[in-house]
């Protein structure tokens, strides 16, 4: 279960929304943008036909955001439960060579490409059932975020009209997170990979698309290969907790002046924050650009550390 949403993350505003005008001149209004934007006659009608209608399943969904809070323990145990954990050993196995060779082409470990798919996904098996043009046909008529999901719809047409992907094939979660890896339209066109050579980005399908997609993902924004994501610290009982939170970046020279029990992990320029998903009082960590990166794919400090606990474990 999906406590937060995707890089691809989006903070939902509840509010009443407002309506300019009706869904049917909305829809045609959409359909000559979508020519404008230079997709073509015959999709634009396909995608966009005079008998769409509002998904309302996909308008419930979206009222009850954002989603009870829970607390961090219970939010680990949900995502790195143990058949979650079995699985992703013996996924590790079965993709070992193409994962290692990801990894060494983009400068990626293989854990973490792994850890991600884990978490947005279960490897693969539960990528969301919903048709991604017509749920973002929902999103972009209503007046709260219709601006964002309107170009996300638009990208998710072209992506079509370019031979990625079926219309009908073109699914994934209910707020417009596609694939194995849960990419937005927007960062599918950014990152997004035709590792395999078919002619296709395909990480609905295709393994080696999806993790070549992450692993580009994380290259891209910057990813540094043999820093750790965190480690585990120990706060002295007067430590400042103010200066907690991944926005509050010091050299390590600090933490250790503020008497923050560090291992000797990251390299000595590397800018560190000390966070606590759990809140005050529970387990703290070190973390460095990586964990920046994670916070960058979904800015949950949960999803973040989880990522990162996955990805320990399923180192080989």
């Amino acid at each position: 279960m999906r406590f937060f949403w995707t890089v691809l993350g989006i903070t939902a505003v509840l509010s009443t929304p407002v309506y300019a005008q009706d869904f049917h001149s909305w829809l045609q209004d959409l359909r000559q943008e979508a020519r404008q934007y230079g997709i073509s006659e015959k999709l634009a009608r396909e995608a966009l036909p005079d008998t769409m209608a509002l998904n309302e399943e996909i308008i419930r969904l979206d009222r009850r955001q954002p989603e009870e809070t829970i607390g961090f323990g219970v939010y680990k145990s949900n995502v790195i439960s143990l058949p979650r954990l079995q699985e992703g050993h013996r996924k590790i196995v079965q993709y070992r060579k193409l994962l290692k060779e990801i990894g060494t082409a983009y400068g990626v470990e293989p854990q973490y490409i792994a850890a991600l798919w884990g978490i947005e996904t279960s490897f693969g098996r539960n990528t969301g059932g919903f048709e991604t043009v017509p749920a973002l046909v929902t999103l972009a008529y209503d007046g709260r975020r219709g601006a964002f999901f309107r170009q996300e719809l638009l990208r998710a047409l072209r992506i079509v009209d370019q031979g990625n992907i079926g219309l009908h094939e073109m699914r994934g979660s209910w707020a417009g997170a596609m694939g194995q890896c849960q990419f937005m339209p927007t960062s599918f066109e950014q990152f997004a990979q035709d590792y395999d050579k078919d002619g296709k980005r395909d990480i609905w399908n295709s393994e080696a698309d999806v993790f070549a997609s992450t692993a580009a993902y994380l290259s891209a924004s910057g990813w540094k290969a043999g820093q750790p994501w965190g480690v585990l610290v120990g706060l002295p009982k007067n430590f400042n907790n103010n200066l907690i939170g991944p926005n509050i970046q010091k050299p390590l020279k600090f933490w250790h002046a503020a008497g923050v029990q560090l291992p000797d992990a990251f390299d000595e320029d590397e800018p560190l924050s000390i966070v606590q998903p759990g809140g005050r009082g529970y387990k703290a960590y070190a973390v460095g650009s990586n964990y920046r990166i994670l916070l960058k794919w979904n800015y949950s400090s949960y999803f973040a550390t989880a990522v990162g606990f996955l990805a320990d474990r399923l180192k080989s």
